[in-house]
């Protein structure tokens, strides 16, 4: 496969995996139906413990209750889960034997439950068997999982549209993943009522996730660049490079973020912003979920892995933390300037999405012309200056160096190569930002 023979065996196809989607506001009352019409027993529901007492959580168990469903409750998701609190969801779910899985949370609790989902039903796999490599083994998945259904309750991730599940591994410190079609979830609930209970630096920084995820696949290596082509579909990767169904979604979230993501964060009130931007997650993970991301992503576990102090306004945990959204968004502008020579219409084609005014923009500057719109849309909305203003120095960047390394699933989708002396480049470029 393929007959003809590829340059340098390049890949020749590429395919899209998404899963069921519903949206609509009060659309989680339906829950306890789905369940239902699935015939699950015993069925686990996962989240955090400071989502455990709100809204959303509330609204999925009075369904469940309603429809007379049997469940347990997991509520001690980590908020960026490490390998271990990965560990500790698995083990309950593996005692739990459960025949169906809801997770009610942001990315944290939907990757967790896709985790205790992959490895309760492969009892006998090892961790690393699943999870990607170099760091792990990245074996396909080939056993069956049991039905998950996601109801995200923040605006980023995109990842109830995904196989993707990410993680710190506490022993090299740095953040990786498994990414498997086989982990999506069955059905992503999409309901605008859960993002109102959203606190202002959450919209702002899962937010910045959509913003990321749109633009970096969109401007991800060409499907028909990636190599190596592979002998048997099964191993064609969730992350393939940009294509041109993913381009559509991408190319759309971006502009409903343009449009709505400042007014979500300045004003709670706002539910016509706040629902927009909880659509435009699915969106951009419909993009991302089958072109993958690059740099920006590659770059950004180091920085949420090795963080020292940092703790973020409106996050209530009892570690340090730099949120997602945020460890991805600060090398944007660095990251954009770099890749941009490789597609310079694309990113010209983003930055005038995102206002810029592109009318006598040369092609050449296109770099500067997106790096400089995402400065100022980053200096509008209070972002931190740069990874010094979130604990960083100069001596860090061997360290940050690295913790990207390793990214290859994300780094080699960048539409040009890099070196170690590239990345050292970037994270220092990303220092400050204004």
């Amino acid at each position: 496969v393929p007959e003809r023979p590829t340059l340098g065996n390049t890949d020749y196809a590429f395919e899209m995996a998404i899963s069921n989607i519903r949206y609509g506001e009060g659309v989680t009352k339906e829950i306890g139906m789905d369940l239902q019409n699935l015939g699950a027993r015993r069925v686990c529901v996962m989240t955090d413990k400071n989502l455990s007492k709100l809204p959303p959580v509330n609204a999925v168990l009075n369904s469940l209750a309603k429809y007379g469903i049997n469940f347990q409750m997991y509520d001690n998701v980590r908020v960026e889960p490490t390998d271990q609190s990965f560990m500790d969801a698995i083990q309950f779910a593996k005692k739990g034997e459960f025949d169906a899985y809801v997770a009610v949370g942001g990315g944290s609790v939907m990757d967790t439950c896709k985790a205790a989902n992959l490895y309760a039903a492969s009892p006998s796999s090892e961790f690393l068997d699943y999870v990607n490599a170099p760091i792990g083994k990245g074996k396909p998945v080939t056993v069956p999982l049991k039905p998950l259904i996601a109801v995200p309750t923040t605006s980023g991730t995109g990842s109830e549209t995904t196989g993707v599940a990410i993680f710190d591994f506490k022993e090299l410190k740095v953040k990786t993943g498994i990414a498997s079609r086989a982990i999506k979830p069955t059905l992503g609930i999409i309901d605008p009522l859960h993002t109102l209970s959203m606190p202002e630096r959450i919209v702002a920084n899962s937010g910045f996730d959509v913003l990321c995820h749109a633009l970096e696949s969109y401007t991800a290596l060409p499907y028909n660049k990636r190599s190596p082509c592979p002998s048997n579909p099964m191993e064609r990767p969730a992350y393939q490079g940009s294509n041109p169904i993913s381009d559509v979604w991408a190319l759309h979230a971006l502009r409903v973020v343009a449009q709505y993501l400042k007014r979500a964060i300045r004003d709670p009130e706002d539910r016509e912003a706040r629902a927009n931007m909880h659509l435009a997650s699915a969106f951009a993970g419909i993009g991302f979920g089958n072109a993958g991301v690059h740099l920006c992503h590659g770059m950004s576990y180091p920085i949420s892995g090795l963080v020292k102090t940092y703790k973020p306004k409106d996050y209530n945990v009892d570690h340090s933390l730099v949120p997602h959204g945020l460890s991805v968004v600060l090398t944007s502008p660095a990251v954009f300037a770099f890749t941009a020579q490789m597609h310079p219409e694309r990113h010209l084609e983003a930055a005038e999405i995102l206002g810029a005014d592109i009318r006598t923009a040369r092609i050449k500057d296109a770099g500067l012309v997106l790096a400089d719109t995402l400065r100022k849309f980053l200096f509008d909305l209070n972002v931190d200056d740069g990874l010094a203003a979130i604990g960083y120095s100069k001596a860090d960047i061997p360290a940050l160096v690295k913790g990207t390394l390793p990214q290859e699933r994300v780094t080699k989708l960048s539409p040009r190569a890099q070196t170690e002396e590239d990345l050292s480049a970037l994270f220092e470029a990303s220092m400050k930002l204004y």
